[in-house]
């Protein structure tokens, strides 16, 4: 019986091993992340605020490209485009009917553009609605998907036929 041990002695050291490091893979301790809109930020942590933009490399493109595609393909919502800086950021004040609150609003959900509103779905707008507490229901009532179609395009004289002067 000993002869045979020492005769096997490393290959029962190594199956002893692998059935430690298959137990460690398989019974470790998850850590289990909910990520919600009120966590706190950590201070390694960005602020959504601090990622209102994307960069403009190509790796940054590439994966906003496929996410668009991607979303398209599974019925998620995704951005309509890259937002460029901040400085790039239309004035939603320009929209009857918001005020800077609700221009505020939008901007926290990540809204920067006349054509990221002009391009949204029904479903899309009852989503953001939920989120909008006391100006829910504006964006229909408003027509300010309309609005943004017309100054996404930069269409002045059809924005104040239909919605008066700017």
């Amino acid at each position: 019986m000993v002869q045979l041990l020492q005769n096997n002695l490393p290959a029962i050291v190594v199956a002893v091993l692998v059935v430690l490091l298959l137990g460690f893979l398989i019974f470790r301790p998850r850590q289990r992340v909910r990520l919600t809109d009120n966590a706190p930020l950590r201070p390694h942590m960005t602020s959504s605020r601090d990622r209102r933009s994307e960069t403009k490399d190509l790796a940054s493109e590439a994966a906003a490209a496929a996410s668009d595609v991607a979303g398209e393909l599974i019925g998620a919502p995704v951005h309509r485009e890259l937002s460029g800086g901040l400085d790039t950021a239309d004035d939603f004040l320009r929209l009857k009917g918001v005020g800077p609150k609700l221009a505020e609003l939008l901007h926290a959900r990540g809204f920067y553009r006349f054509e990221q509103l002009a391009h949204l779905t029904a479903e899309e707008i009852d989503l953001l609605d939920q989120q909008l507490g006391p100006f829910a229901g504006r964006i229909k009532r408003d027509r300010i998907v309309e609005q943004s179609a017309y100054l996404a395009r930069d269409d002045r004289d059809g924005f104040e036929e239909h919605f008066g002067k700017l």
